[in-house]
């Protein structure tokens, strides 16, 4: 008879430590600090439209900077399936194109090209 009420009580005990462990706790995450490089491409306001619904800018700069085209496709093609990114087919090819001329192997060649076209002839 002891040892039965030593156990309850071991037992409610721990039922009384998880119930206060798994009371609701509230979590304020920081505002969002990361942001999509700025452009004029059109797959820049897509990606601010559709991209960071999922996870933050931040994740695209952590990517490798030599990504190919084909790198950068996969990517939202996976994104889109089987991630269920909420992207419109007609949407992929100018994220594609925003994040290669941006984030990936293209970057350096844009930029280039961008501050030629700024450059007065």
């Amino acid at each position: 008879m002891k040892t039965t009420r030593v156990v309850i009580g071991i037992a409610a005990a721990a039922l009384a430590s998880s119930l206060a462990w798994a009371a609701p706790k509230e979590i304020k995450l920081p505002q969002e600090t990361a942001i999509y490089k700025p452009s004029t491409l059109p797959g820049y306001n897509l990606a601010l439209q559709n991209c960071m619904t999922c996870h933050s800018a931040q994740y695209v700069s952590t990517q490798p900077s030599t990504s190919p085209r084909a790198y950068w496709d996969a990517t939202v093609k996976k994104m889109k399936k089987p991630f269920g990114a909420p992207l419109k087919d007609e949407d992929v090819e100018p994220i594609v194109d925003y994040l290669v001329k941006t984030y990936g192997a293209e970057a350096k060649k844009t930029a280039a090209r961008e501050a030629s076209a700024a450059t007065p002839h």
